[in-house]
């Protein structure tokens, strides 16, 4: 007997997730009835398994915990607006590195992992992009959802150019007032 459908994904709180769980939901209801959505957020304490090893701090730890399910809960929030997707769904958090924790939990031919677009090279690290080394190790069929448009479009505005728009507003004010100041509008007076 064949066992039911079981689609990980794997959520950090980032737009690319979260188009990864609803595209997991989607993949959940087109799988049929017995399917079943596995949600997870991994986590690592502060400095990472080394620092923790080499100086225990269990406040930390705990801390570290609670903010993961914070982060868990909170995306979920927002993905489904407090509604709840329509799909039996588990989430769980799990201590351990991202791509370990979503390889040992589809760890069956029949399941499908569903994750979002590789993030910013900050936080790939010296891993290397998620996606590609789940792809590399997985038993199972791997689906990475593309960047969403939103995301593409923050992407787009640089800090510079940003920073620009905002000088010139200020700017436009500025030179606004100041004529308005020289005309007597507003501002001080001198009498």
């Amino acid at each position: 007997m064949a066992q039911p459908a079981r689609i990980v994904v794997g959520v950090s709180g980032s737009l690319g997730s979260l188009a990864a769980l609803h595209r997991a939901v989607a993949e959940t209801r087109r799988a049929g009835p017995d399917a079943h959505l596995l949600v997870l957020h991994a986590w690592e304490p502060p400095g990472g398994e080394f620092g923790h090893r080499r100086s225990p701090c269990p406040p930390l730890l705990s801390a570290a915990r609670a903010a993961a399910e914070e982060n868990l809960a909170a995306a979920l929030a927002e993905a489904f607006g407090g509604a709840g997707p329509g799909v039996p769904l588990t989430a769980r958090t799990v201590r351990g590195e991202p791509a370990a924790v979503l390889l040992a939990a589809a760890d069956r031919p029949g399941d499908l992992l569903v994750l979002g677009p590789a993030g910013p090279w900050w936080h790939r690290g010296l891993r290397g992009p998620l996606p590609a080394r789940c792809v590399r190790k997985a038993r199972c069929p791997v689906l990475v959802v593309p960047r969403p448009e939103l995301a593409l479009a923050l992407d787009g505005l640089s800090r510079r150019r940003v920073n620009a728009e905002l000088r010139g507003l200020v700017g436009a004010d500025a030179r606004a007032g100041a004529a308005g100041r020289r005309r007597g509008e507003g501002g001080l007076t001198r009498h």
